[in-house]
């Protein structure tokens, strides 16, 4: 079965086809086949950005398409920066490392441990109209300082629960067990290996 990822991200790419290796699927990105779309993520909530990135690139391509939006909540800041965690130093083209930035300067008068999650959900849209929604979710809490260099975005300063090591200091099988994306993409597998079957 052809799955379109709607994303350009090819570290993405891997990350998802890692888990789903064992199903009969031909993974590709827009860029792979001509498209190219703009879909403005303007919802409320990771699962409406995920539906309107899935139903846009589905509708166009006409195949089975996976779609996710996933954000960085910490408790200190009431959940932010959420569903603008990729825009939340307000300014733009920030790179990664300013982000990381802003995020511990907003944090430094609040007491340690700063506690944090990141958060993902999956939508998975048919040509046929069907869409399926799969959440995943990773605790850990904000640290400091920069450790690891096998991530992007808040990974190196995110800490994951129960271990003493940053996402970006987990080597990619670690992080496809215990990453949020890797949560929701596992809980999406039945619904990817039943789609498969009724091709």
């Amino acid at each position: 079965m052809r799955l379109l990822i709607a994303s350009s991200n090819k570290g993405k790419l891997a990350e998802i086809m890692a888990l789903l290796q064992d199903i009969p699927l031909d993974a590709v990105l827009p860029a792979d086949i001509g498209i190219e779309l703009d879909v403005e993520e303007d919802g409320t909530t990771y699962a409406e950005n995920s539906l309107k990135k899935a139903l846009a690139y589905c509708q166009v391509s006409g195949l089975v398409t996976l779609a996710d939006d996933s954000g960085l909540e910490v408790d200190a800041l009431g959940g932010q920066p959420g569903i603008y965690s990729a825009r939340f130093s307000g300014k733009p083209g920030a790179t990664d490392a300013e982000r990381r930035r802003f995020l511990l300067e907003k944090l430094k008068n609040f007491p340690q441990p700063w506690l944090a999650a990141f958060r993902s959900t999956v939508v998975i849209a048919t040509p046929d109209g069907r869409t399926f929604t799969l959440d995943g979710e990773c605790r850990g809490e904000i640290i400091p300082e920069e450790r690891g260099t096998n991530g992007f975005g808040y990974d190196p300063i995110f800490q994951v629960e129960g271990l003493t090591r940053t996402m970006a200091e987990l080597s990619m099988e670690e992080k496809n067990r215990l990453s949020h994306r890797a949560r929701a993409i596992l809980a999406a597998r039945p619904v990817l290996m039943q789609l498969t079957d009724e091709l």
